[in-house]
């Protein structure tokens, strides 16, 4: 037994590299295959709980603010998100407050269509709005006057012939507002130029490093709750898919036929998670090889 723990000290480097590769790459090719147990955190509970309490007809703002370099954390939780919106007949208005954000919009609302798990329609239950340069002057904008700031939606169409935009004219007119955000203006601008002065609820979805910034509003109830990087993300795909699996028979608002999916969260948690225990696990027989070897010497 000794010599077979010494012997391992000594496996090629490149065996290593192999198996590393494969606890990468199976769970992210194979989703299905390892599902490692979730612990949901408080703050994902509160996001899912906000938004379950919103009623069919209701009004969701959600402010893009991040990029391609953050998508991998970031763009998941939109997806979890829009789910979970539509799922409930609630109309949303998408606005980009970076200059990538359109880009990253677009391939949510495409990448939820692509689900067939809904029937949209394009300036009925949701719109989109292009980027607007400015940062939190665009926010301040949004809270007193949002015509003033976008006169049209991304397709050129005019915000008057729009029906999703009946009674829309500021942020009181929405019911929650979310941003997505990794890095300025993120949740902290919507907090002091919007959505506090004017007592709309507000939650955020951003990067892990972002959270520590954002605790102070959580813990004083200006925000309800926040999806923390990708472990959020994760957390809340997990609950949103719970959600659709047990509605799929019963909501009126979901497609039968389609095929749901777990999300993109789950699966690179679980690539990252068991890469982890593998790297652990050479650590240790690392150790416990270089120990005997250094005992037989």
């Amino acid at each position: 037994m000794r010599n077979f723990l010494i012997k391992l000290g000594t496996i090629d480097r490149k065996f290593i590299f192999v198996l590393i590769a494969l606890a990468v790459l199976i769970p992210l090719l194979y989703p299905n295959l390892i599902e490692l147990p979730i612990k949901v955190d408080k703050n994902t509970k509160i996001v899912f709980n906000s938004i379950s309490e919103l009623k069919s007809g209701d009004k969701v703002l959600l402010s893009f603010a991040y990029g391609a370099s953050t998508k991998p954390e970031v763009h998941p939780m939109a997806i979890a998100l829009l789910k979970h919106l539509f799922a409930k007949d609630i109309k949303v208005y998408i606005v980009s407050l970076w200059p990538e954000s359109p880009i990253m919009a677009n391939q949510a609302i495409k990448e939820i269509i692509d689900t067939k798990l809904f029937n949209l329609e394009e300036g009925v239950d949701y719109a989109l709005f292009d980027y607007k340069t400015g940062g939190f002057i665009v926010i301040k904008g949004i809270a007193e006057n949002f015509r003033e700031v976008y006169k049209q939606d991304h397709n050129g169409n005019l915000i008057e012939d729009l029906t999703i935009m009946d009674d829309i004219y500021s942020v009181s007119d929405f019911d929650f507002v979310f941003d997505f955000s990794a890095g300025v203006p993120g949740n902290a601008e919507w907090v002091q130029y919007a959505c506090d002065p004017k007592k709309i609820p507000l939650s955020s979805g951003c990067t892990s490093i972002m959270v520590t910034d954002a605790i102070p509003y959580i813990e004083s109830g200006q925000l309800k709750g926040i999806l923390a990087g990708m472990p959020g993300a994760a957390e809340y795909e997990k609950m949103v898919y719970d959600l659709l699996q047990q509605q799929l028979n019963k909501n009126s608002n979901l497609n039968k036929d389609a095929v749901l999916t777990k999300g993109k969260a789950l699966a690179r948690m679980s690539a990252q998670s068991v890469s982890h225990l593998l790297m652990v696990i050479f650590i240790v027989l690392g150790n416990v090889s270089y120990y005997f070897s250094r005992k037989n010497n």
